[in-house]
């Protein structure tokens, strides 16, 4: 067992975990955020998707299932959980997401909206093509990915006002 100190959400949190247990193990079964899914548990399909940042850097979307919670020591995590404002309204991408039906069975939606947060933030701007690029290592199985693309394009819109 090992013992392991991050920040989630914004939350300084502390745990003792097996060496082999992954991120999104340890975030759905000892933390209770259970917004991150457990889908291919081969880093395929992007459901487990979760913004992770050392220091003051940018985040980055990570695949909670290859990520082992050892290797988060020191950094911090934010889930789908962590995306909205501490008042529980929602972002600009989770309306543009509603609004657009971008979340079907809702499945892969917490991995979208990750991998979308960080598209939006390097590529304010981006094409139609650039979006479905940006999402290509997410996998979704009902919505036919157009209101997704659809969803994010929007959301870039209003973030640029």
């Amino acid at each position: 067992m090992t013992s392991l100190e991050l920040v989630v959400n914004q939350k300084a949190v502390t745990g003792i975990v097996e060496p082999r247990m992954t991120l999104v193990d340890f975030l759905r079964e000892r933390l209770d955020l259970t917004g991150s899914h457990v889908g291919c548990e081969h880093g395929v399909c992007g459901a487990c998707t979760v913004l992770v940042s050392e220091g003051g850097a940018p985040a980055t979307a990570m695949r909670g299932c290859l990520m082992l919670a050892v290797q988060a020591e020191g950094l911090s995590v934010t889930t789908v959980e962590g995306m909205s404002p501490p008042d529980g309204s929602l972002t600009a991408l989770q309306r543009a997401f509603q609004r657009h039906h971008a979340l079907q069975c809702g499945f892969c939606t917490p991995g979208f909206l990750a991998t979308a947060e960080v598209l939006l933030r390097d590529n304010p701007d981006p094409t139609p093509d650039e979006v479905r690029e940006g999402i290509s290592g997410n996998l979704c199985r009902c919505t036919g990915y157009l209101p997704i693309v659809e969803a994010i394009l929007e959301a870039a819109r209003s973030l640029r006002g």
